[in-house]
């Protein structure tokens, strides 16, 4: 769907995503690694502050993504994760 969006609507799209080798084999140009499969965008574990840091670390990597131009497809290291 992602692919889908950028081809025919013109819209970049980040694919935040847990398993990253899917993200290249559908084809998707933004990838932006996630925390764990059950939670993505987050760690249960971590202190409320600790966690809401994690996930704002996320955004912000996905936001950086998502003004890049990219020719082939990427996959945007964070050191979130």
């Amino acid at each position: 769907m992602v692919k889908e969006l950028e081809e025919t609507v013109n819209v970049p799209v980040v694919h935040i995503c847990t398993i990253v080798p899917i993200s290249l084999t559908v084809g998707a140009n933004r990838i932006d690694p996630a925390v764990a499969i059950p939670h993505p965008l987050g760690n249960p574990l971590l202190k409320a502050e600790e966690e809401f840091a994690l996930r704002r670390r996320l955004v912000e990597k996905a936001l950086e993504a998502l003004t890049t131009d990219v020719t082939e497809q990427t996959v945007f290291k964070s050191d979130a994760v």
